[in-house]
């Protein structure tokens, strides 16, 4: 089905949004006038006391849209299940299998949908999808080799963002050698194609869509032996495509690298070619001074997800060290505890305050930029994230008369979004130049938490 929004920027039409109060990267606007041809912000008029006629006004205060920088999207579907208890990411890990080994392209993408809708409620206009659930039972390739990635790239057109497509080399349970991991156990033969370059000829049959762009990603240093981490790295190379690796989350994979290698994990992705500007550590969570100079002068990014390593009880990441080091600041709701990446903005700042007992380690400035820009220049999108012309046409407004935004109206900075905004007060979003939420409620998917229960549902089946 092709809504007239979609329409409207498939034909280059332009139309023109007046936003209330707009955040321009440094302030906050009151009136101003974007217009918008396909899927691009031609023009930006500021001083604009009251809609041009014709045009569509988004009230209360718009931000450039939202990169969620890393999603696992099954991952969805154990929310409100594995919070039950006590245990440890080890634990958490077996549940998550279990739903891993239920899904099929076509309930991966009905799951997806519904995910990526809840983004786009969110006001998040573009994903990054760290995918490593390729194949069918006991690692049984689909006739699409691919099937599983194509789902979601299907999910995320049809949920009205864009998405780029970690795929992910996943070759080992855990590090033996220099050359071999130990084999992957009955769960994780979904994930595994057996070497990093009999991933890398599945991987590089993905095709880029408007919409889709296709990267790659080393699961962790667990997970791909120390020398297949090059055939990864050269991929990417070649395709100058956004590179993402999981980092240093657990203790454990720092202390299985350095009995096998004799480093960290860290230090060997430096050594094997992996760092450097168009690649991502995920969490960096337990890296040592060094580690945290190593990525910094390489300027290897960093995407922390607050709200999955608070609940996993994975501990609190050096995310001021990594940024004064040089490491770019992107944003991520990984297992998807909550979709919320204005939380997971608040909740960096607020647990370098629990852990330091100051306050005021990034501006609210900073941290949108990290929810933004950052985000999407870490997954190969560096024309979005900003409201100016030739970026993306990707709007987020927030409503500013909710029990939590109601009060002075904003003048200078964008407090009010960081510091007190949740995902539930997202109004609009328009992505790419289409009207993908409006008054709150998604124009492409009626009812998202309907959707969201049943392709839930269909896996407990």
């Amino acid at each position: 089905m092709t809504t007239d929004a979609q329409t409207g920027a498939q034909a280059g039409r332009t139309d023109t949004y007046w936003l209330e109060h707009a955040w321009l990267g440094t302030h906050v606007e009151p009136g101003v006038a974007v217009e918008v041809t396909g899927d691009r912000i031609t023009a930006v008029r500021t001083g604009t006391e009251a809609p041009p006629p014709g045009a569509t006004a988004l009230r209360g205060l718009t931000l450039p849209g939202l990169a969620n920088a890393h999603s696992h999207a099954f991952h969805r579907a154990l929310r409100g299940t594995v919070q039950v208890g006590s245990g440890t990411f080890w634990t958490w890990r077996e549940v998550m299998y279990g739903v891993a080994d239920r899904l099929t392209p076509e309930t991966y993408h009905a799951l997806a949908r519904a995910v990526y809708a809840e983004m786009a409620l969110a006001g998040i206009t573009t994903v990054g999808e760290f995918h490593y659930l390729h194949h069918g039972p006991g690692g049984t390739p689909y006739a699409d080799p691919n099937a599983m990635g194509e789902a979601l790239i299907q999910a995320a057109s049809d949920a009205g963002v864009r998405i780029t497509l970690l795929d992910t080399a996943y070759v080992a349970s855990g590090l033996l050698s220099e050359t071999r991991g130990e084999p992957p156990n009955h769960h994780q033969l979904r994930f595994s194609d057996g070497t990093a370059q009999a991933w890398a000829e599945r991987a590089s049959s993905l095709k880029e869509r408007p919409h889709a762009r296709v990267g790659a990603a080393v699961h962790s240093v667990r997970a791909v032996p120390a020398a297949q981490l090059g055939v990864v790295a050269q991929w990417a190379s070649e395709r100058r495509a956004p590179l993402h690796v999981h980092l240093s989350e657990q203790t454990a994979e720092n202390d299985a690298c350095q009995a096998v290698h004799g480093c960290t994990p860290t230090q060997l992705l430096h050594d094997r070619g992996v760092l450097g500007a168009r690649t991502t550590g995920v969490h960096n969570t337990h890296l040592t001074e060094e580690d945290i100079g190593l990525l910094g002068r390489t300027a290897t990014g960093t995407c922390m997800c607050p709200t999955t390593e608070r609940d996993l009880a994975d501990g609190i990441g050096p995310a001021v060290a990594l940024q004064r080091a040089g490491s770019p600041l992107s944003l991520g709701s990984d297992s998807h505890a909550v979709i919320d990446i204005l939380e997971e903005a608040r909740a960096m700042e607020l647990n370098e305050r629990l852990r330091s007992h100051t306050r005021g380690h990034w501006t609210a400035a900073a941290l949108l930029r990290a929810a933004t820009a950052d985000g999407h220049g870490a997954l190969g999108w560096p024309d979005a994230g900003t409201i100016e012309a030739g970026a993306l046409a990707d709007l987020t407004t927030i409503t500013l008369d909710s029990v939590r935004t109601a009060g002075p109206v904003p003048r200078l900075g964008a407090e009010t979004a960081v510091f007190a905004a949740t995902a539930t007060d997202v109004r609009h979003v328009v992505a790419g130049g289409r009207v993908v939420v409006r008054d709150g409620a998604h124009a492409l998917v009626p009812d998202v938490p309907s959707a969201l229960a049943e392709a839930i549902a269909a896996l407990r089946e």
